[in-house]
């Protein structure tokens, strides 16, 4: 065996390593660079929301765009749209991280997991529990799902920062912890977030969700196929009641996530059309033709040895990043600042949503942690302590993206709705400074970690 087939040897044989590392560390390195999208989204739409043109802004955002289809007419306002319709694919890649987590990730293992799940738990407890202590039996009391969710670009983002001295342990905890976050908080809004529920359009739904998992149990892996029966999933949600973001983690749920070929039928097979080409090195017509049918095989067993799963992920995720979720941003973070949002009757909801997310996460995400720890249910992640976990803690109070989704959900009364977001911008604000702050004196040894 040559030297170089050792490598791609040795490369393959650590196939469940990469399947963790690839999509985590592309992950990270996008989300600086989102976050930082995401940032000047959410200025730019607080400056035009609050200016001249901030009555134009409102009115592009009640604006009703409508699709006709025959008999079937589907009419939006262009808020609706970027909520109902474009998070839903922000949704499905999320449903994606969650199946590859589950199937190869960090909560493949019980014993990894354990720590990440009950972290994210913990972290979502106590935000709700302090924000209902200031709002039960309020007019803010639905909203007590705001401030349980975390930011995973934003936090990500903020580690990124740091580069190399915050450990790769840390950086894989953080995401794990969303993920899950992310998790609970799709069960929330489908549980306690929905509405009166229509069984005959849920049911087709349903039925049509057999079907992806049928044509998943059946072998057929052509994108086209699941995303024609999503949209369908996802129509049928959008009129039964239940939010039809939900479509989008659970189509996601059927997709794929098995390799056709394993890796060294891969490498035998590629080894021997490369073989071929090498000796087809003629410019008839005849070489030619073999040639790019050649080719075409390579790329066919390129696309067998990936899984669907991977591929959608890998494709989607900056469009996610970079169009959908900044699109989010400026539709969403645009209020009106007013001193009656700030005070008042709409007091009781801007403590609850800023002490939930800038103390309740790092709190319930600290203490779970130790508590675990100190039992032996799980272990910290190597080259991790506890000042870590804690300025991680802190971290996990950006709020932003899923905050202001479920704000939109919990708040009818645009007063209410308007104090809520301003409430998540400034947890969010103060979490980023406070935890980056934190962690940075906590690595200011400058280990060097990969």
């Amino acid at each position: 065996m040559t030297a170089r087939s050792r490598r791609s040897a040795a490369h393959w044989s650590a196939t469940p390593l990469v399947y963790i590392l690839r999509p985590m560390q592309a992950f990270i390195h996008q989300a600086q660079s989102a976050g930082i999208l995401l940032l000047a989204m959410t200025v730019l739409a607080m400056f035009i929301a609050n200016s001249a043109f901030g009555e134009g802004y409102l009115a592009l955002l009640d604006t009703h765009i409508g699709i006709s289809v025959g008999p079937f007419v589907l009419e939006e306002s262009v808020l609706h749209w970027v909520n109902d319709g474009l998070m839903v694919i922000f949704f499905f890649v999320v449903g994606l991280e969650i199946k590859r987590e589950v199937l190869v990730g960090e909560l493949a293992s019980p014993r990894a997991a354990a720590l990440p799940i009950l972290a994210a738990i913990g972290g979502v407890v106590v935000p709700a529990l302090i924000y209902t202590s200031f709002n039960f039996g309020g007019s803010g009391a639905r909203g007590w799902g705001v401030p349980m969710a975390t930011d995973i670009a934003f936090a990500l983002g903020c580690l990124a920062l740091l580069g190399n001295r915050v450990p790769f342990g840390l950086k894989v905890f953080l995401t794990a912890v969303a993920i899950v976050d992310d998790l609970i908080a799709v069960l929330v809004i489908a549980i306690f977030y929905s509405g009166g529920l229509d069984f005959t359009m849920l049911g087709i739904g349903f039925g049509v969700l057999i079907l992806l998992m049928l044509a998943n149990l059946f072998g057929i892996r052509t994108p086209v196929v699941y995303a024609i029966l999503g949209v369908v999933v996802w129509l049928t949600f959008l009129n039964s009641g239940i939010h039809a973001t939900i479509a989008g983690v659970l189509v996601a749920m059927t997709i794929p996530a098995r390799s056709r070929i394993d890796a060294p039928t891969f490498l035998g097979r590629a080894r021997q059309i490369l073989k071929q080409l090498e000796g087809s090195q003629g410019k008839s017509k005849q070489d030619r033709e073999f040639q790019e049918s050649a080719v075409r095989e390579l790329e066919d067993l390129s696309e067998q040895v990936q899984a669907p799963l991977q591929r959608m992920e890998h494709k989607l995720h900056g469009w996610v990043s970079f169009l959908i979720m900044p699109i989010f941003a400026f539709a969403n973070a645009g209020v009106v600042i007013r001193a009656d949002s700030l005070g008042g009757d709409s007091l009781p909801i801007m403590l609850g949503i800023v002490l939930g997310l800038t103390l309740g996460k790092p709190i319930g995400i600290f203490a779970t942690c130790w508590l675990a720890v100190r039992a032996g249910i799980a272990q910290l992640p190597f080259g991790v302590t506890w000042p870590h976990m804690l300025a991680t803690g802190v971290l996990a109070g950006i709020g932003f993206t899923m905050s202001l989704f479920i704000a939109s959900l919990a708040f009818a009364d645009a007063e209410n709705l308007a104090t809520a977001k301003i409430s998540i911008l400034i947890a969010s604000s103060l979490a980023g400074v406070a935890g980056l702050f934190f962690l940075s004196r906590v690595t200011s040894g400058g280990q060097k970690n990969g």
